[in-house]
């Protein structure tokens, strides 16, 4: 009778322990990997809608597309939200999507929580609005008039767009307004520079998470006093996560949560 010849114990352990340093060695390359792909894809995506912005303006003498647009005539009357107005010059909905994001295009003011890509609520356009360029308070979603892009002296450092807070694709009940993000809500800088404030910035949902260290009870906040930034992309709760951000020169970059908090780094409250 021939015997077969089976591996002994210590065999598969040495063959176990192997694919456990293979694995150890190779899983965090992976990871990486992916967090490359995401990034790139996003700063791809950014870089469209920023050569959106500035198609509209060249139709448009030079103004921004408004985050929003109340009517004139109606205090109560539907905003016109930014998607709206840039969705003719951007064929590809998955543009206004952030991966990972569980988000939809926000075709109109009904839907824009669950917009994942947000516009600075400095451009938006409210006929209503008390707020004074260069003395707005928190909660401002607009102007009296247009925005126009010499107002934007600093265009390479002026931030446009970024990664928002969104509710998933749906899910119309929550505090969430991922269209946009509000510069005016976040810390002022401590050498009284107005230019230097910030919005809420994150590698967390502001909205529903408490927990950060410049924000611990962010949810308990109004709809209109958060509109945070979150920086999603490889979020580690300790503002490591990283978004894009578009600025008014067109130009992309990648910053991570921490990065953005830092006063002057990127100049969010130009008017």
């Amino acid at each position: 009778m021939k015997l077969r010849r089976a591996f002994t114990l210590i065999e598969l352990l040495v063959v176990i322990a192997i694919i456990a340093i293979l694995a150890a060695i190779l899983f965090p390359v992976f990871a990486q990997a992916k967090l490359s792909a995401k990034t790139s894809l996003s700063l791809s995506q950014m870089r469209q809608l920023a050569a959106a912005v500035m198609m509209y303006a060249g139709d448009n003498d030079d103004y921004f597309v408004p985050a929003s647009a109340r009517p004139a005539d109606n205090i109560n009357g539907t905003p016109k939200i930014w998607t709206e107005g840039l969705q003719s010059y951007v064929k590809n909905k998955q543009i206004f999507i952030a991966p990972d994001s569980q988000g939809a295009f926000a075709e109109n003011w009904d839907l824009r929580r669950n917009q994942s890509v947000g516009y600075s609520d400095a451009t938006g356009v409210d006929p209503f609005s008390t707020a004074v360029e260069g003395n707005a308070p928190p909660t401002t979603e607009g102007f009296t008039s247009a925005c126009n892009f010499a107002k934007a002296e600093e265009s390479a450092r002026i931030g446009l767009f970024a990664f928002t807070a969104n509710a998933p694709a749906g899910i119309t009940n929550t505090k969430h307004r991922g269209y946009v993000f509000n510069p005016y809500n976040g810390l002022n800088s401590p050498d009284g520079d107005y230019q230097k404030g910030l919005p809420l910035i994150s590698d967390r949902d502001l909205v529903t998470e408490a927990g950060d260290e410049n924000y611990p009870n962010s949810p308990g906040l109004s709809a209109g006093g958060l509109k945070p930034i979150y920086a999603r992309i490889g979020s580690t709760k300790r503002n490591e996560g990283r978004t894009p951000v578009v600025f008014a020169d067109g130009h992309a970059k990648v910053y991570t949560a921490r990065q953005l908090n830092r006063f002057g780094e990127v100049i969010w409250r130009f008017r």
